[in-house]
């Protein structure tokens, strides 16, 4: 985490140094078999996203559909999804229990009403969001938003599928490069932790087929893509290539705001 940090060594003095974590409020994943999963938000897949950039000076609002307190997918406590990350779990799950944000966020409404409160997004994966997040009309207007705006858009292992809610003919992102979890990672999903299909799957394909250029490293490898503003990684694992990533489009964004309200005020 220190050689991610490191990369905001230097960085502009700005005002505005506030980041909307937006999660999913679903706790039941229905499956092909008429059976439904436990599932959420991936623990391992925000913990250290959200520390790292709280160390980093950034202030962060977290919300959800109906301002409901996230469910954490219980897959996400295991050890093994946390690797040289194991020693944030406790801290991680006291996290959940205790962080008034966590706890009480902000509706997808509110958020984008205050959307320009904010100079990036980031939204874990989990299975939880391709029950809600992804048909919320509220997650595709701040996804525009951001976009528009040039700032930092996180998009976690699942939460890449959250770009196939905006029409493909209006899309923003179409040509933008993205990673997200890939067909071969689902497929160990399904058959050894869900053993069944979700409805809606082969993210990637999917991807693809909405106009954008889909890349992907190994099974469970630490991989993230960065294109423009958009940020996207692969699973778990990747937290530290997406944080890298994430921190320099942040670095980006705001020298170039900074800069621009320099100027302004010169003009003036």
């Amino acid at each position: 985490m220190m050689v991610a940090l490191s990369l905001l060594s230097g960085l502009p003095a700005f005002a505005q140094k506030k980041i909307l974590f937006i999660a999913s409020a679903a706790n039941e994943l229905p499956l092909q078999n008429g059976e439904t999963f436990k599932t959420g938000v991936f623990l391992s897949e925000f913990y250290p996203v959200y520390t790292t950039l709280l160390q980093a000076g950034f202030e962060i609002d977290f919300a959800t559909p109906d301002g409901k307190k996230s469910t954490i997918d219980q897959e996400s406590l295991k050890e093994k999804y946390w690797k040289k990350e194991k020693h944030l779990l406790p801290e991680a799950r006291k996290f959940t229990q205790d962080n008034p944000g966590f706890n009480n966020p902000k509706t997808l409404e509110e958020a984008l009403a205050g959307k320009d409160d904010y100079i990036g997004v980031v939204i874990p994966g989990g299975q939880g969001l391709m029950v809600d997040l992804i048909h919320d009309t509220n997650v595709s207007a701040l996804l525009m938003h951001f976009n528009k705006k040039g700032q930092p858009i996180g998009l976690v292992c699942h939460a890449p599928a959250l770009l196939l809610s905006i029409p493909k003919a209006t899309s923003p992102f179409t040509g933008y490069r993205v990673n997200s979890v890939t067909r071969m990672e689902e497929l160990v999903i399904e058959n050894f932790v869900m053993k069944g299909k979700p409805l809606n799957r082969r993210i990637a394909r999917q991807l693809k087929k909405h106009g954008l250029k889909h890349k992907k490293g190994l099974p469970a490898a630490n991989f993230a893509l960065r294109d423009r503003e958009l940020v996207t990684s692969q699973n778990p694992y990747s937290n530290g290539a997406f944080i890298k990533c994430y921190l320099e489009a942040l670095k980006e964004y705001v020298g170039k705001a900074t800069f621009s309200h320099h100027t302004i005020g010169a003009a003036n």
